[in-house]
């Protein structure tokens, strides 16, 4: 891991300490010595997963993050950047073929509208559900974000508009390559949030990829929730909720829950069916009514035995409204904070755009971090996860790792033809004393991620979680440097809610570009992959891909064939190295991605003067190499050129049957370059990747 010494992190926050939006609490508490012991200095873990927003829409313009300033965006099947998202021209319409989204600033397009700043809070949300989120992914190929979502999917906002938001990535860890579970909405993805997986509706082999258990008639699902295996193996844990929980936890449509929901109701007068039904009533019934019912709950509850009120208690209690930050302080005083806690807001407080806004969420936020870092002794040992359960509608141009398509039937992750996920990246902070000082951290992770660190954290397993989840998304410990904590700037408050507004949608501007993305780099945590890629013409109809990852985790590759655009993308997870067997026929022109910006572009024709070349990629004590290979009869010349990250060109000449080896320097770990060949103009290769030992610094 890298590290940053104290006071090359005091002496960076100084300049914009003025200017903080965190809490002073928590200025005093990172300042306090760290606590040491590794994953045994903590005892607290705290998840608060809002809801509905995607990377790019938060966090696109961030510096040091992948965002719009990416250098190696998906190419789309027409030849554009994934970043110009095709707008088809409705039917009866003139043809245009070219129009297309990009990404456009909320605020302007307010501007545009007539609107006043503060109305870019009340955006309104967009799609977000199971069939409209896989058409959007398009199998893979990602280019119909505009026809499943609107044009409104392209919106972002940027540091001014959402401050504190920023200033948690400026002073903790952020992930970017945090994806939600699934192509879908809430309830799915908060079942692998708190179960590791999405099973089954009830009694069907229907998979639940949508909402169906809040409907009051649903009978519950039956696998085990990570909740009941912690109260199994004695570990504490809490969902803190008030009566008003939009629905967000999900634990309580599961059956064994269910079931103690509908002993209790019936002893409680008006019909209520569910827990849901009983809590919504109470927001808006006379005082008398209320307390009345509130009375028959307590006494049906003394009825329960211990281990259904201690479910309960835990689980599907829910407090008054403006209660949720109180209860949880009072814990904090008391030293009675749980282990595992899970914050559950109000619909006003969850930062969805069609019920929140980001504002409101940040005040939260803050309020959250003062009450830890109040208690100087619970900082020291709190870490506190902040996500978001999905994108909603919102675009992100980073296609999410999916399972390779299985030969027959579905298996753990695939649907209806469809992967299940990985989904789009969502936002993920991660806050801690040991996770200060602005780091990016670039493994994949997706919600089984948490589950993963509470499983390393606590010892108690979550065996729901799908092997090939385990394969391809870390388990969040990376985002952790036991080793080194720093200062942090002083906070202060977030301002005011703005008075609500009809929510709205923003339409793009008539003239459009790809918004610049903030410079600068940033610090980031060492990754457990380093791919390479490798071609050989085995035949004129055959080219061998070699996918190689040294590093110490898998890797995930997405191989694109755009000579063959009508088919899809194929996906492996490399321990070692694969080989992918690509059928061509004249001109190829194949893509590979991998992890943290891994790009390998391979063009030309089989019979090309260059087609028996081969460019080898080594990882040389932490430098990297080029091995150009001739397996030809005649002798060729090539030409490496930087894309990025140098200024001088090499002509290399290899006889027919012979390889030379070129040493290609890179900055802070990152590489990008060409190689072509002048006899043979249809012959490319680009290489785009980072050394991962020989740098740490995020672009």
């Amino acid at each position: 891991m890298v590290s940053m010494s104290r006071r090359h992190l005091f002496g960076s926050v100084a300049a914009g300490a003025a200017a903080s939006l965190l809490p002073p609490a928590l200025h005093r508490a990172m300042a306090a010595p760290m606590r040491r012991g590794g994953l045994a200095g903590i005892e607290h873990v705290v998840l608060l997963m809002q809801e509905n927003r995607s990377f790019d829409h938060y966090y696109g313009t961030l510096r040091g993050v992948r965002g719009f300033g990416d250098e190696s965006p998906l190419r789309l099947r027409d030849g554009r950047s994934v970043f110009r998202q095709p707008w088809p021209v409705p039917p009866g319409q003139p043809p245009a073929p070219a129009a297309e989204v990009l990404p456009f600033s909320l605020r302007e397009a307010a501007a545009r509208a007539g609107r006043p700043d503060s109305d870019i809070q009340y955006l309104d949300a967009l799609n977000h559900e199971w069939h409209g989120s896989t058409a959007a992914w398009a199998q893979g190929w990602y280019d119909n974000w505009v026809p499943a979502k609107t044009p409104a999917t392209m919106t972002y906002y940027e540091r001014r508009d959402i401050p504190l938001q920023y200033e948690l990535a400026e002073t903790f860890t952020i992930c970017d390559a945090y994806h939600c579970s699934m192509f879908g909405g809430t309830n799915p993805n908060r079942n692998y949030f708190f179960t590791g997986t999405t099973g089954f509706e009830p009694g069907t082999r229907n998979r639940a990829v949508a909402n169906d258990a809040y409907e009051v008639d649903h009978p519950g699902y039956e696998w085990t929730t990570y909740p009941q295996r912690l109260q199994a193996a004695g570990v504490s844990w809490q969902i803190y909720q008030e009566w008003d929980n939009f629905t967000d936890n999900p634990v309580e449509y599961f059956a064994p829950f269910k079931r103690i929901g509908a002993r209790v109701l019936a002893q409680v007068d008006g019909g209520y069916r569910t827990t849901e039904q009983l809590y919504t009533a109470l927001l808006t019934l006379p005082e008398a009514d209320r307390q009345r019912l509130l009375a028959q709950l307590d006494a049906a509850l003394d009825g329960l035995d211990a281990g259904q009120r201690s479910l309960f208690d835990r689980a599907m209690y829910r407090s008054a409204p403006g209660t949720l930050l109180q209860r949880f302080r009072a814990d904090v005083t008391a030293g009675a904070l749980p282990a595992v806690t899970w914050l559950v807001p109000p619909q006003a407080l969850s930062e969805h755009p069609s019920g929140s806004t980001p504002v409101v969420s940040a005040n939260l936020i803050y309020e959250l971090l003062d009450i830890i870092a109040a208690d100087t002794e619970t900082w020291s040992k709190t870490a506190l996860f902040i996500n978001f359960d999905e994108n909603d509608g919102f675009f992100d141009h980073v296609p999410p790792p999916v399972p390779p398509r299985p030969a027959h039937g579905e298996g753990d992750d695939w649907y209806q033809g469809q992967a299940i996920g990985l989904g789009p990246r969502v936002p993920m902070v991660v806050v801690s004393p040991w996770s200060i000082g602005g780091f990016v951290d670039s493994e994949v992770f997706d919600h089984t991620s948490v589950l993963r660190f509470l499983e390393a954290w606590t010892g108690v397993a979550e065996p729901n979680i799908s092997d090939w989840r385990r394969t391809v998304c870390g388990d969040l410990t990376s985002a952790f440097d036991f080793h080194v904590a720093g200062r942090p700037p002083r906070l202060r408050r977030p301002g005011p809610v703005p008075a609500p507004v009809p929510r709205w949608m923003p339409d793009p501007p008539p003239a459009q570009s790809v918004p610049a993305q903030e410079p600068g780099a940033r610090p980031a945590r060492a990754l457990p992959y380093q791919p390479t890629v490798s071609a050989v013409l085995r035949s004129p109809t055959r080219l061998a891909l070699t996918l190689r990852n040294s590093g110490a985790r898998p890797a995930h590759f997405a191989v694109y064939d755009y000579a063959d655009a009508t088919g899809f993308p194929v996906h492996h997870d490399v321990v070692d190295e694969i080989t992918e067997l690509c059928t061509v026929t004249g001109d190829y022109d194949i893509v590979v991605q991998g992890p943290n910006r891994f790009w390998h572009e391979l063009r030309g024709n089989t019979a090309g003067a260059a087609a028996d070349i081969v460019v080898r990629q080594l990882i040389r004590r932490g430098r990297l190499a080029l091995d150009l290979a001739n397996g030809g009869g005649e002798q060729v010349a090539l030409v490496v050129t930087p894309r990025r990250f140098g200024t001088t060109a090499h002509e290399v000449t290899l006889p027919a049957g012979t390889t030379k080896s070129l040493d290609w320097p890179t900055e802070d770990g990152w590489y990008d370059l060409a190689v072509t060949c002048p006899a043979d103009p249809t012959f490319a290769r680009r290489l785009t990747g980072r050394v991962e030992d020989a740098g740490a610094e995020g672009d």
